[in-house]
């Protein structure tokens, strides 16, 4: 059908943002037309439970597959559209700074640090004790992309309604606020995973700061299962030798100045990927000509 041809084509030709967004709308629609299928032939059960997360261990030992579809799953339109809109405009100022991959693997490290705070909550808690619960929605996923571009860029200026340009610190400030005075209401659950979530993307953040990439090994074992299903072999398993940026010549000693991480250059390369080699800074060109000189035999 042409319909689905010129959705598959957008799919394909879209950004890694765009794809994030196109699988979670797919998910959500595909939900609901099982959920009326199951109504229509009188199926009995929840089909929405075998994409949520259970905060019984048990449960999660027989459905392990729900920590990774949770966090692409919704059920609620609200809930989606919040979620994609919220994805959509943070997400678009992370990859300003970031490559298509790390946006992916915030995307999932968030989510299944808003899991392990949801599932450590509710099997360690007292309050909790015999209680049952599910959590769906990308929302750890969504609010760490947000979290890692406010700590890596504060001062990055976004215009909102009524309130004009503010820094997207605050933003990100009033939503974990916000998630931390909603532990008191009923979506306690749901608030442990999002304060999750905003951990990982700052600990993101702060790593980068630092020239460490925490989502390098994620990245490669997704390189790699996608060489394995395409018949290529693996080399992007092996773990990288950060050793070849800090070498130094005996009869050209390296300048402190001139160094250049292996961190800013993947975000260096990334944002020429996206964007084109015209939208890097004055600093950044300097930067990647300085790295292409070390490289230079």
């Amino acid at each position: 059908m042409a319909f689905i041809d010129d959705i598959k084509r957008n799919y394909l030709q879209g950004s890694m943002l765009l794809r994030l967004i196109f699988i979670n709308i797919g998910v959500f629609l595909l939900l609901h037309i099982v959920v009326i299928g199951a109504m229509l032939f009188n199926v009995s059960g929840d089909p929405v439970r075998w994409v949520e997360l259970p905060n019984d261990l048990m449960t999660l030992l027989h459905r392990p597959w729900t920590l990774v579809t949770y966090m692409f799953s919704h059920f609620g339109f609200l809930h989606i559209l919040f979620n994609m809109l919220w994805l959509y405009w943070l997400g678009r100022i992370f990859m300003e700074f970031f490559s298509p991959k790390q946006l992916t693997g915030v995307y999932l490290l968030g989510g299944w640090g808003g899991a392990l705070l949801y599932l450590l909550a509710y099997n360690l808690l007292p309050y909790f004790s015999g209680t049952h619960g599910f959590l769906i929605g990308a929302s750890a996923s969504v609010i760490a992309v947000v979290v890692a571009t406010a700590v890596y860029a504060p001062d990055y200026k976004i215009g909102l309604l009524f309130l004009g340009e503010v820094s997207i610190k605050w933003v990100a400030i009033v939503t974990v606020l916000i998630d931390v005075m909603g532990l008191e209401g009923g979506n306690f659950g749901g608030n442990m995973a999002h304060i999750g979530g905003a951990i990982v993307g700052a600990i993101y953040a702060l790593r980068i700061k630092q020239g460490r990439d925490i989502t390098r090994p994620l990245n490669a074992l997704i390189d790699g299962l996608m060489g394995l299903f395409n018949g290529r072999s693996l080399p992007q398993f092996k773990r990288p030798k950060r050793t070849q940026y800090k070498k130094q010549e005996p009869s050209k000693p390296q300048r402190p100045a001139d160094t250049v991480s292996e961190a800013e250059l993947d975000i260096i390369l990334g944002k020429i990927k996206s964007s084109g080699y015209d939208a890097l800074t004055d600093e950044e060109k300097d930067k990647l000509f300085k790295a292409s000189r070390r490289r230079e035999p």
